[in-house]
């Protein structure tokens, strides 16, 4: 799975309408360029594929004042909302990903229904404890990693990774269970996105698919 797709179609789902330097600024806001794909390039082609996948729809809104092609908005449609959901759950459930994937479903996760979302990071907790199991068929922790000489670092890397990713999802399911946080048809959720006229800390610069 790549998570610039959830990251894009969940940006463009904030805004409604969002041109691709706002989904840039947002991204970029939230610091996913540092811990995903999710560079200015990757981020421009991504709309455009997305567009001609029919999962957004393009609406051309101004021309270019240099000569360029029009400036162009993006809507997500029905087919582009179930794409995202779909990955949106994925991300949450699946345990066997890069962490890019983990961390956009996190920041995406008020979107779904309280119950649900609970539901999903439990899935993902009986994920992690089968794998675990399936590591300790070959490995037996108490024994320590030093009984498969050095290779046995990894199994105990792996056992260690478990037991952390299912100790950190435990938790977050408490605090969801305690009332934390906004979810959707609940209220007024948090939105972590600038106003247009609000200069974005942790901009990268100028990018040639800007606009003009």
């Amino acid at each position: 799975m790549s998570a610039i797709r959830l990251l894009v179609l969940g940006a463009v789902r904030q805004h409604g309408r969002a041109h691709g330097y706002q989904v840039r600024n947002d991204l970029e806001f939230w610091g996913a360029h540092e811990w995903s794909n999710a560079k200015p390039g990757s981020i421009y082609h991504a709309l455009k594929q997305m567009a001609k996948q029919g999962l957004l729809v393009e609406h051309e809104v101004a021309p270019s004042t240099v000569g360029g092609p029009p400036r162009v908005e993006y809507e997500i449609n029905d087919k582009g909302t179930a794409e995202y959901f779909a990955l949106l759950r994925q991300a949450l459930t699946s345990y066997d990903q890069k962490m890019d994937m983990l961390s956009a479903g996190i920041g995406f996760i008020v979107d779904l229904p309280r119950a649900e979302a609970i539901a999903l990071l439990e899935q993902r907790i009986t994920g992690l404890t089968q794998w675990r199991s399936s590591v300790t068929e070959y490995y037996a922790p108490e024994q320590g990693p030093a009984q498969l000489g050095h290779i046995g670092e990894i199994m105990n890397m792996w056992i260690h990774s478990a037991d952390s990713e299912a100790a950190w999802t435990h938790g977050l399911i408490a605090r969801i269970r305690d009332g934390a946080y906004t979810f959707a048809d609940e209220g007024d959720p948090f939105v972590g996105v600038l106003a247009d006229d609000e200069p974005n800390p942790f901009a990268t610069g100028p990018h040639p698919e800007d606009p003009a």
